[in-house]
């Protein structure tokens, strides 16, 4: 018999938590680094280093103790993670394309020189160069920080030179870049999976809804056209075979006005639009990067329900995690609860979500939103 093989995570939040969930039952023991104790993924069965994400010598001491190592975060050092690699320790997805993604302009020109399609951008280092980027683009842009930003932190909309002033006082020495602002009729998702030996799976287009830059829903299957879910699928192929190294990766994509798709953005790992999958896929996105990561073959992206919506429960308040309501949202038919063991609570902060399936995407929607008006965390 086999030794029992280890997974390192290097973030410890909850998609390590969900990554930790779908590890063990397929015999995996979970090392899991975080900055703080008691981390969602320790919680669920995963042990624990506590160290910055950025400590060298933690860094270390999970590659000695893991056969396959993984991120649930893509704001790391990456030399750090290149040395772990010479070590002979499979870092999956790839420091190399872990370092393109990290940076929102390396990821752009990546994208852009593969003739992929994206918004158009440019870098600036001045407000200058902001002035003649706002020109270049019509009067409308963003001015985005190239590093750190998550769920909408690190984004500006701009319109004049006094919004460019304070796009520079509140991103000050930060690296930035500017994009088109383009109007979009939807954002969409694909949720691809690599293995090891190269091969790729794709789970079906999904539409994302957002409030304050932030996911708070997913449909699943997106409601477009059949050409769109073509020419989507098509687009995120040719992103995945882009892509070095195994993992499952989130390409989000802007829908257009006039019918275009543009790549907005790749997470290097689990992502919140594939959270739908663990109650309504075949395979949920969290098995499928165990699987690419440790060698296995891929599973089966499909489907088993007609439709799934992911609602994300966001903290309404600051303050201690006190829950309620989850009995009476547990009793709405075909609908899940997960709760990351976050606490305390804060605005905006992701604390858990409700997945609820049915036979058409306004019935799992309605489930979904019933639910969640329940709960209060």
């Amino acid at each position: 018999m086999e030794s029992q093989k280890t997974i390192g995570i290097i973030g410890g939040g909850q998609l390590g938590r969900m990554l930790t969930l779908a590890a063990l039952p397929l015999g995996f023991r979970v090392v899991a680094l975080n900055p703080t104790a008691n981390s969602p993924a320790a919680q669920v069965g995963a042990e624990e280093i506590v160290a910055d994400l950025y400590d060298g010598e933690a860094l270390q001491q999970l590659a000695a103790t893991s056969d396959f190592i993984t991120i649930e975060i893509e704001h790391l050092d990456v030399r750090a993670l290149q040395n772990i690699e010479r070590l002979g320790k499979p870092v999956n997805p790839s420091p190399e394309i872990i370092r393109i993604i990290q940076d929102k302009l390396f990821q752009k020109e990546f994208l852009d020189s593969a003739g992929i399609p994206v918004a158009p951008f440019v870098g600036i280092k001045s407000e200058k160069d902001a002035r003649a980027a706002l020109k270049q683009f019509n009067g409308k842009m963003l001015i985005k920080t190239r590093l750190g930003a998550y769920d909408g932190r690190g984004n500006m909309v701009v319109e004049s030179d006094a919004d460019i002033r304070e796009a520079f006082k509140q991103f000050a020495g930060t690296p930035l870049y500017a994009e088109q602002f383009i109007p979009f009729e939807k954002e969409l998702a694909v949720m691809v999976a690599r293995s090891m030996d190269d091969n790729i799976a794709l789970y079906p287009l999904v539409q994302t809804i957002h409030e304050r830059n932030i996911c708070t829903e997913v449909l699943a299957p997106a409601p477009v056209s059949t050409d769109i879910h073509k020419k989507a699928f098509d687009i995120a192929n040719s992103v995945a075979e882009l892509l070095q190294g195994a993992g499952t990766f989130g390409i989000e994509m802007f829908l257009t006005k006039s019918g275009k798709i543009l790549i907005n953005e790749i997470a290097p790992r689990v992502h919140n639009s594939g959270h739908y999958t663990t109650e309504a896929s075949r395979t949920s996105q969290f098995e499928q990067h165990i699987r690419a990561i440790s060698g296995l073959p891929l599973g089966d992206t499909s489907m088993v329900v007609p439709a799934a919506v992911m609602i994300n429960i966001l903290g309404e308040r600051d303050g201690p995690t006190i829950l309620e309501g989850l009995g009476k949202a547990l009793s709405i038919p075909e609908t899940s609860v997960h709760l990351y063991g976050k606490s305390p609570t804060k605005i905006d902060r992701k604390m858990g979500h409700i997945t609820s399936t049915g036979k058409t995407i306004d019935q799992a929607r309605e489930r979904a939103e019933m639910a969640r008006k329940e709960i209060s965390i």
